[in-house]
Order: C-alpha cells, then structure tokens, then sequence
C-alpha cells in the first residue's frame, strides 16, 4: 500500500471522532439552552397568580442535609444562651446558698471562749438586764457562764434573786438595783463599779484579777396578750408601758454611767462595752390585728434604740438591735406551759369580752388566732435553736459582728421582708381577717352615759394638770349595759 493510501485511510478514520466531537459539544450545547428555557418558562409560570395549580411545577427537592447529634454539652449551651436571664438568677441564687453555707460551717466551727487572766481566773463580766424568769434569760445566763464569762442578772425583788440562786452556778450571780428609785439605782450602780475595779481572787491566797464589763444586753418581755383595742382597760395599758416599755428604759439609763466611765485594767488598752437590746422583731414588723401591746411596744423600743445608738456613737460605744425571731425554749419551760407553744390569742379569751365586742371583733380574731402564721411563727414549725442566739450574741460582744441591727431566729427575716415590701391589707388577708358587714347599733342611752364620764373624767382631770384620770378597768364597751347593743347577737 502506497504513503497516498494510507494518508486517505487515516483521514477517513478521523471522521467519526470529529463528528462524535461535535455531536456532544452541540447536544451539551443545546441541554443548557434547553434548561435554562425550562426554568425560565417554570418560573414564569409559577410567578402568575391566575394560572392553575396543578399546572404549575413544583419546585425540585432540597438535597437532604444531614442531621449530627448533639452531645449533652452543646445542649446546655444552647439553652444557656437561649434562657440567659433564668441562668443568671439560677447562678447568683447557688451562689448565695454556697456562700451562706461557707459563713455558716465557719460560725460553728469558731471557738467562742471569753477571755480569763494568766492565773486562771474570769475576768470578762456581761450584764443581763432581764427577768430573771424569763426562758431566755436563763439559757442567756447559762450559756454565758459555760463559755467563761461573769454573768450578773439585774433583780428587782427578792423572787428574782432566788430564781438567780435556783441555777446553782457560782459564776451567775443576781446584781439588786431598784430602777423605780433612782437614788438607790445609783447607789447600786457606785458599788458595782467599784466591785469591777477591786476585782476577785479565782483561788484563795491568789492576787484578784480586776474586771472588764463587756457587754450590757437589756432583754424585755417577748410575750404579749393578745386582744382588740377596744377590749383592753386603760389601767392594762398603763401597766403593760410600766412593766414592759419604762423599765426597760430606766435600767438603761442606770447604767449610763458606768458604760461612759471608761472602767479598764491598769496598763490595758480600753475596750469600749457592748450594749445590746433584744426586741421580738415579727409581730412589730407586720403589726396584725389584736396586737396592739406587743406592737406598740416593741416599735418604741426600737425607737429608743435609734436613739440611744445615735447618741453613744460619738462615744464609742456600740449598740446592737437584735431582732428576734422564734426560738425553741422546750428545754426551759414545761410541755404544757403556754411559752412551749406559739404565743398566740386563746380563743376561750373572747367568752369574756363584753357581746358588742365579741359580735364585732371575735370571728376575725378567732380566725387570726388559727391561722398559719398566727403567734409570730408558722404553724407546724418549731423555733430555731438557742443556739444561734447564743453564737450570734458572742459574736457582736467580741466583736465580729459589728452590725446595728442583727435579725436571729426563724421568721425574724422573713417577716421583716414581708412587712416592708408586701400590703398590709394582703397580710391580714393572709391570717384570716376579712370584712364585718354587720355592725351593731348605737343608742342615745350609752351617749348619755359617756357624756356624764367625760364630764367626771373633766372635772378630775381640771384639779391636776399633771396626769389625766383614767377610772380602772374600763374601756368604750360598757358590759354593763347590755341593753346599749340592742338584741344580744349570736356568739361567735
């Protein structure tokens, strides 16, 4: 075969791979032209509104994407990042409890001891000017003395101080001052300095160590009767402010002057006393119906106690309000002895009110005084444990709580919370006081009645300008005339 030949076969060869070639570049030519000539028609279509469904197209299926799990740390932050403001409150209120958890392990772990001399003796004296029969007196005194201090307990009468030597400890001893008579208050006041500065001997033949007072705690009554306003004598009021408002503040006032004396051992730095005032801190917060006295009287104390911080602070002297709460004094009073239990209203009280009153007055007090926060403690809940009295008086007489206002005891803050921030109308809603729609009726014989008192009452109170005559033992509900009221209603 010639070169001519087989030059022919070869190009002869080359023509179906040239046409193959130009067959796909012309059928990829016309695919893409064709697309896009669909789409466009597709799109067109679908963009008219007038055109039918079912000739419409439907658009091609999304490409399935697939799905990872998410471990359980991806999940938390997800929902972290998606509830941020539950996550912070969720963060501060843990870290508040820690918090509260860490003080509180370090409180019970700390040693409270008072300080004693290089020979052994006491020489740290606390004053508690309180009744001498009252629960947390005792358990005051008591744990005072078991932690190395000199406890002295103000007596007024003679049944005191036997109650101070009923306790057998040679470290509690009664301290007689008479606060009605302020000449022998005073005299009483020179000769207990004067035992401070000559000291005692903790063993015969032993040089007396010289005494520091440290602390001053006045302790008032922290139980009140319970009754409306109008159901209590004036003669009970005048002996409820007498007993539980002016004592308090005379014995205070004796011991002015020792506190400002500056008394310290020879050579030692002066430690200015504490003074610290116990006042029941839940009812005074709420201030509920039918407790008046209580009410009344811890708001003046705690008045006074302003007071008294504003005017010893230029001197160095610290005063603490100790705010309680409830507290268990099961170990100090018998089971059955009211003080066991809440200090609330007895219901068989209102047998005794006259039948105005008691129509008026008694569904509502009968309902507060069985409700579930009735008494100043809930129902169902025993008091917090003496205990954390005790460590936290410790704690402001050494001086690690220097605090103005110390809240202790179950409720103490809570109902202070309550009663700053929540209505008065919801709280008493709260203890079951709701509104009296029948009301008795008033007659012109009890008008006349009244009259010629108030005339009495003027004519006795024009002879002396000092005091204004009250007669005992009676109040705007006149039991003895039972006519006044109209038909007696039904007891509640």
């Amino acid at each position: 075969m010639s070169a001519d030949d087989q030059q022919f076969l070869d190009a002869l060869a080359s023509v179906p791979v040239l046409l193959r070639q130009y067959t796909d570049n012309a059928a990829d030519f016309i695919n893409i032209h064709v697309d896009h000539a669909a789409e466009y028609l597709r799109d067109t279509i679908n963009s008219h509104d007038w055109i039918p469904l079912t000739v419409r197209s439907r658009p091609p299926p999304k490409p399935p994407v697939a799905v990872v799990a998410a471990s359980r740390l991806e999940q938390v932050q997800d929902w972290v990042a998606r509830h941020k403001i539950l996550t912070g409150v969720i963060v501060l209120a843990c870290g508040t409890l820690v918090y509260k958890g860490y003080r509180r392990s370090l409180s019970l772990r700390k040693t409270r001891r008072a300080k004693k001399a290089r020979n052994g003796g006491r020489t740290e004296v606390v004053v508690l000017a309180g009744s001498a029969s009252l629960p947390l007196t005792k358990s005051l005194a008591l744990d005072m003395e078991r932690r190395g201090f000199i406890v002295y307990v103000v007596c007024n009468a003679a049944e005191d101080e036997s109650t101070v030597s009923a306790l057998a400890r040679q470290d509690i001893r009664p301290l007689t001052i008479d606060t009605t008579n302020p000449p022998s208050a005073g005299s009483a006041i020179e000769r207990f300095a004067l035992h401070l500065q000559s000291g005692q001997a903790p063993a015969p033949n032993v040089k007396p160590n010289q005494l520091t007072l440290k602390a001053v705690i006045l302790i008032p009554s922290l139980h009140y009767q319970t009754s409306p306003i109008a159901t209590i004598p004036p003669s009970s009021f005048a002996d409820l402010f007498n007993t539980h408002l002016l004592q308090p503040i005379l014995t205070i006032q004796a011991f002015l002057p020792l506190l400002t004396s500056r008394l310290q051992p020879v050579g030692e730095k002066w430690v200015p006393p504490k003074v610290l005032v116990f006042t029941p801190s839940i009812i005074s917060s709420i201030n509920p119906p039918f407790h008046a006295a209580e009410a009344t009287v811890c708001s003046a104390l705690s008045a006074f106690t302003e007071v008294l911080t504003a005017e010893l602070r230029p001197l160095d002297i610290p005063v603490t309000h100790m705010q309680l709460g409830t507290f268990d004094f099961s170990g100090f009073v018998p089971a059955r002895h009211p003080l066991a239990h809440a200090p609330a209203g007895n219901p068989e009280d209102t047998l005794v009110w006259p039948d105005g009153a008691r129509h008026v007055y008694g569904r509502n007090f009968m309902a507060q005084t069985t409700s579930a926060i009735s008494g100043g403690r809930i129902r169902g809940l025993k008091g917090s444990s003496l205990r954390h009295l005790h460590n936290a008086v410790f704690d402001v007489i050494d001086g690690s709580n220097t605090a103005g206002t110390v809240r202790v005891g179950l409720g103490a803050g809570v109902y202070g919370f309550v009663g700053r921030w929540m209505p008065r109308s919801l709280v008493s809603w709260m203890m079951g006081v709701r509104k009296v729609d029948q009301l008795s009726t008033w007659h012109s014989s009890s008008c006349e009645g009244s009259s010629r008192e108030d005339s009495e009452i003027g004519e006795e109170t024009s002879a002396s300008h000092e005091f204004v005559a009250v007669t005992p033992e009676k109040n705007v509900w006149r039991s003895d005339d039972s006519n006044i009221w109209g038909p007696s209603p039904p007891q509640v």
